[in-house]
């Protein structure tokens, strides 16, 4: 696997610890800023709806621009709307550098997929987005839970702070490692690529990741409150419950990295009827710490391989539209990001506790049963897909 390619895991580590580390600030975030748990969720869906917005338009916004640029233009964006989140004194102006941030971040992500792929060659496809999204999960397991602590012992500005800090590395290395030059074909029109994106199978896929993220952030977006009012942990246990997920989703990466190219169909199925059954198990057992911290592992594992395979299968649909491929599978995630937190605080602010959200992600999860299985259905009905390749 080309250097290049872990440097770019480095970069989504950065910004991957900024899209997740919201869930163990919520109630610092919420007491400081004079706002509601819930609003204070919204930053999260904030930051997902600027990235689903973001990936498809600043891929067409760059797609002309030597990948090494657009790498480091995104990624030095990102890191000062966070300069400019740490001293904000308000709740509109922190929204709205999460919107910023995120924008910069899915413009990063959507050229950051692509780049891999490309340097890893065709036959690593699933190995080289392990390798991106494993920077999400390392994110999870350090990241995320060092931002929770240094919340909880200077407040929540210095996680931002922290972030814009370790961007600048990240930075450093892209400028160096990535190649400085113009992709070697130049991109097909643009208007090519949209209509090989519209393909029913490929949608079905990208609605498929959706719901699994949307599942994933509806729950994990509300483990603090989870965790502290109806597990009965004290708050000191947060950071090292967050970084649990972590692990649990740099397992599930990793696992899907080597397994998915061979067994995809299978590979995903099982990981989505699973899927079902642990949201479903936590929110029964959420009162008990052991249940708790065991399926919250559990879940972090299933939930990124999943996702992983799912992102792998965007790419092996959509192979005659390089550029913007990335940009659709990014917009996926991230529409279920937005969705995820939304859906939880509505359930949350009608009155149905803090469990609620994870029955909420089990729900989210049947739907994704229902749309794989109909993407498989159409795959029998009508044989494989483009260049051989199947449906999920």
């Amino acid at each position: 696997m080309p250097f290049a390619v872990y440097a770019l895991g480095l970069a989504v580590f950065a910004q991957g610890t900024s899209e997740f580390m919201l869930s163990g600030l919520l109630s610092d975030i919420a007491a400081d800023l004079h706002v509601s748990i819930p609003a204070a969720g919204l930053l999260t869906s904030a930051f997902a709806v600027g990235m689903t917005v973001g990936a498809p338009l600043m891929a067409l916004f760059s797609r002309n621009w030597p990948r090494r640029r657009a790498l480091v233009f995104f990624l030095g964006v990102f890191a000062a709307a966070h300069v400019v989140g740490a001293l904000t004194p308000g709740y509109g102006l922190l929204l709205a550098t999460r919107v910023v941030g995120a924008l910069a971040n899915a413009g990063f992500w959507a050229v950051a997929l692509v780049t891999a792929v490309s340097l890893a060659g065709p036959g690593a496809r699933a190995r080289a987005t392990s390798v991106v999204v494993g920077g999400v999960t390392v994110a999870c397991v350090a990241g995320v839970p060092a931002g929770a602590a240094l919340g909880g012992h200077w407040g929540w500005r210095s996680a931002f702070w922290a972030v814009a800090l370790v961007s600048v590395p990240a930075v450093l290395v892209i400028a160096r490692t990535v190649p400085a030059g113009r992709p070697e074909s130049a991109p097909a029109p643009a208007g090519v690529e949209l209509r090989a994106l519209a393909r029913p199978r490929l949608l079905l896929t990208l609605l498929t990741s959706a719901l699994v993220q949307g599942a994933t952030f509806c729950a994990f977006s509300y483990v603090e409150p989870l965790a502290t009012q109806v597990t009965g942990l004290a708050p000191a246990w947060v950071p090292g419950l967050l970084a649990l997920f972590g692990l649990g989703s740099f397992i599930g990466v990793t696992v899907a990295g080597r397994l998915v190219d061979a067994r995809p169909v299978v590979f995903t199925s099982a990981g989505l009827v699973a899927l079902v059954a642990g949201w479903a198990g936590l929110a029964l057992t959420a009162g008990s710490p052991f249940a708790t911290v065991a399926l919250v592992l559990v879940q972090g594992m299933l939930a990124f391989g999943t996702g992983t395979a799912l992102i792998s299968w965007v790419f092996r649909l959509a192979g005659d539209a390089p550029t913007l491929s990335g940009s659709f599978a990014t917009a996926a995630f991230n529409v279920g990001a937005a969705l995820g937190p939304w859906l939880g605080g509505l359930a949350i602010g009608a009155g149905f506790g803090f469990r609620s959200p994870l029955w909420v992600s089990a729900l989210l999860m049947v739907l994704a049963l229902g749309t794989a299985g109909a993407s498989l259905g159409m795959r029998r009905a009508t044989g494989p897909g483009p260049k051989g390749v199947p449906a999920v």
